[in-house]
């Protein structure tokens, strides 16, 4: 065995020491392996489906046969129960099949001005599949390869709700398996995909009977068939008159015959039948409290609620109120991965609730909005902090009430990775929010929301959100006379921008704030401008100019005293200078950044060093010193649990060790990547 020591404070030991090392290395614990069964529960309130879920059924078995992924569309009317069938389904036949999983998506959550942020999707999905987050990569394209190759070796089960067009499905098609899409229309586009179409009607005069003898007994006067054809058959409506008898007694079905009048649901522009009558009379019935947390989701844009979030906008009995709407069957359980439990109106019931708080009086609907918001804002800055530390710099101040205060029913996250999770709960509402506020003209809570949501858009790649909601917040910074808003908030729209590829736009939006540098006094927004401005001209291969702008933000952090925002740039001249092959300046620079990171306790900063001092290493025609620091990063990385860190060093390594024929410590880098990978979710476990 060799021993020596070499600058860096590495110690090179001979091969077999080195192999052995990787060997030893213990990789972060794979998480809990649970396969997702995501589809909602089914309703005991289902009658007269079996043409159509033996359809399903004979569907599902040509698949099979075919060995082939397949693509089902259910559509109908609103409120016609395409979900139920779909959810009667899975649980009656594929409750044990599809071993990949059965994921679940209903796209009217997540729709924005008519559009569906597909991507997100792709990537809520892969998670769910066990794909670490650190893995999963930022552009539509690369995630829906990803999933493909994640759905390959297991049959897995995709079920989207609420689809408007065939684009927002083609790309949640697994590689094995089945899509099946609910749609108010046929979505025609999806034939070429080979698609088969189901469609589901109104229920017919028998089996509305039926459905009505389900929860109430006929009366012998014609009543029920009377009250299914001024429902017209929608299993929704008829559910809505059950909840208003349920809590009425004293009435019949003649008496809600002749609530709905001669005509009953009325139509609606595009021919449809309106259910609000029937709902009018379920809201009618429902108790003050249920009617004001069935208001609240009327003015609030989102479309789930909390019980955090009724208390802060005065809804009394959460408890209570949530369960009236449940067992009304107005309302389900949304499905997340965070604590809260979410509670979600179906959407035909959400738009009727919108209706319905537009009676409100304005100043009541502005009361509520302002309320929700507020919570939203206040609870946002939390979960940043707990995200990215407390010692980032932020503009805004830190919240006026605790989080214990502000969640006095429950305590939405107590760390980093549950913070996390509650953020992309609550992805949609938030940006929603966003929306809104800026509306209403409240623009200091706009601003102060986007700094905060920062911690979400960057360590979940949602980089289409983070620009919309970044051009909200330099409008409020514009309205607000805060340049140095402004100067953020255009820095990190554009660092959303770099991370697509979108390397023009990103530029543009340095532009515009490196005009208002000279009116801000905090050397750390330059800072943050040139280092953004930097990572375009590294990413442009303009090396030099890289080398300068980093080095210039090296400065800005120096004169700040911010020793993080120290380390940083300093690594980030080294890449620089090591992509120009400067290769013995930049080890030297990032030996300097080594140093500082180590006496200030910036342990994170050490394995992303140590992977780019090994590739200068490499480049100098130092193999030996190259393997031992990738080693060293590797260990690092190992023990902090950055996974994608720990995979750059063993790829490092697998590189060092090919080049030098080191064919044991090879194996073991080799090794070590498969495990991690299929840990990661990014490799077949039987791989």
């Amino acid at each position: 065995m060799t021993h020596n020591s070499v600058a860096g404070n590495a110690v090179i030991t001979g091969p077999l020491v080195m192999a052995g090392r990787v060997e030893s290395l213990t990789l972060p614990a794979a998480p809990p392996s649970a396969t997702p069964r995501q589809v909602p529960s089914p309703s005991a309130l289902f009658v007269n489906r079996e043409s159509e879920l033996a359809r399903l059924q004979a569907t599902e078995t040509e698949r099979r046969a075919d060995r082939t992924p397949g693509i089902v569309v259910v559509s109908g009317l609103g409120g016609v129960g395409k979900t139920q069938l779909v959810a009667q389904w899975v649980a009656r036949a594929l409750r044990h099949s599809y071993p990949g999983g059965h994921l679940y998506a209903d796209l009217a959550e997540i729709r924005r001005h008519g559009a569906v942020d597909v991507g997100g999707v792709v990537a809520g999905f892969l998670r769910s599949l066990g794909v670490h987050p650190e893995f999963i990569p930022a552009g539509l394209g690369e995630r829906t390869a990803l999933f493909r190759s994640v759905t390959a070796g297991h049959d897995t089960l995709v079920v989207a709700d609420n689809v408007r067009q065939a684009a927002e499905v083609r790309p949640l098609v697994p590689a094995a398996g089945l899509l099946v899409v609910t749609s108010r229309t046929s979505l025609p586009a999806l034939r070429m995909d080979g698609a088969v179409h189901i469609t589901l009607d109104p229920l017919g005069e028998r089996a509305g009977v039926e459905f009505v003898r389900s929860w109430r007994v006929a009366e012998a006067d014609g009543a029920a068939e009377a009250l299914v054809r001024l429902c017209g058959g929608l299993p929704l409506s008829l559910r809505a008159v059950g909840e208003w008898l349920a809590r009425c007694p004293h009435l019949n079905l003649a008496d809600a015959v002749r609530r709905l009048g001669a005509r009953g649901l009325p139509h609606m522009e595009d021919g449809t039948l309106s259910v609000n009558a029937a709902l009018d009379l379920a809201y009618a019935s429902l108790p003050d409290p249920t009617r004001k947390l069935y208001r609240l989701f009327g003015v609030l844009p989102g479309t789930t609620v909390t019980g955090a979030l009724a208390a802060a906008a005065g809804v009394p009995d959460w408890d209570d109120a949530a369960g009236d709407l449940l067992t009304a069957h107005l309302a389900v359980i949304a499905a997340s991965a965070d604590r809260p439990r979410r509670l979600r109106l179906h959407d035909v019931v959400l738009a009727h609730a919108r209706e319905t708080a537009r009676a409100l009086p304005d100043a009541e609907r502005a009361a509520g909005l302002r309320a929700g918001a507020e919570f939203y804002a206040a609870v946002a800055a939390h979960a940043d902090v707990f995200v990215l530390g407390p010692g980032r710099f932020r503009l805004q101040a830190p919240p006026a009430r605790s989080l214990a205060d502000l969640c006095a029913q429950e305590t939405p996250f107590t760390d980093r990775a549950e913070a996390l999770e509650w953020l992309d709960a609550e992805r949609g509402n938030l940006l929603a929010v966003l929306r809104a506020a800026a509306d209403e003209r409240w623009y200091d809570l706009v601003w102060r929301m986007c700094e905060s949501l920062w911690a979400l858009y960057h360590s979940r790649k949602h980089h289409a959100d983070s620009i919309e909601a970044h051009a909200l917040g330099i409008e409020a910074a514009q309205w607000t006379g805060r340049p140095d808003v402004e100067v953020r908030m255009r820095n990190q729209r554009a660092r959303a921008y770099y991370e697509t590829g979108a390397h023009d736009e990103a530029r543009r939006e340095l532009a515009a704030a490196e005009e208002l540098l000279g009116t801000v006094d905090d050397a750390r927004l330059s800072g943050m401008i040139w280092e953004t401005q930097g990572l375009v001209a590294l990413a442009g291969e303009r090396h030099e100019d890289a080398h300068e702008l980093f080095t210039r933000a090296l400065e800005a952090n120096s004169a700040t005293g911010d020793r993080h925002g120290v380390v940083v740039q300093t690594y980030n001249v080294g890449q620089a200078l090591l992509a120009a092959e400067r290769r013995q300046e930049a080890y030297d620079v990032l030996e300097a950044a080594r140093v500082t990171a180590t006496d200030t306790g910036d342990d994170t900063m050490l394995p992303r060093i140590g992977v780019v001092q090994a590739r200068a290493l490499q480049g100098l025609g130092r193999p030996e010193a190259a393997t031992e620091t990738a080693i060293r990063a590797a260990e690092q990385a190992a023990a902090m649990r950055l996974h994608a860190k720990l995979d750059q060093a063993l790829a490092v390594l697998s590189e060092l060790s090919a080049s030098t024929r080191d064919a044991r410590l090879r194996a073991a880098c080799d090794a070590k990547l498969r495990q991690l990978r299929r840990d990661a979710g990014v490799r077949p476990q039987d791989d």
